[in-house]
């Protein structure tokens, strides 16, 4: 009986460490009202987003996502890398002195 406590104390445990949620990181929010209000964060763009509230038959807006960090831009270096670039150079021999 302990042993079958112990092992559903490991289980239970196991499922509890989880990642928690991470928040969606888009630039348009919509608030929806069906009576309480839910958050969508989900949306590129504003017309994106107003589309989504036409026709649900509940009222909503849309809201610039004050939590949303745009990613960071590629530099030009990465991009303009090719396999001829990173190519050893060869070497090339000296011509030979002649003795004087």
């Amino acid at each position: 009986m302990r042993l079958l406590l112990l092992m559903l104390g490991v289980c239970v445990g196991i499922l509890c460490i989880e990642n928690p949620a991470e928040a969606q990181n888009y630039p348009w929010c919509a608030r929806i009202n069906f009576g309480d209000e839910a958050v969508n964060c989900g949306f590129e763009s504003f017309e994106q987003c107003m589309a989504s509230l036409s026709g649900g038959g509940a009222s909503g807006y849309c809201i610039k996502n004050n939590t949303y960090q745009p990613p960071p831009p590629e530099s030009p270096q990465s991009e303009s890398i090719t396999a001829a670039d990173t190519t050893p150079a060869q070497a090339v021999p000296l011509p030979r002195q002649r003795p004087r």
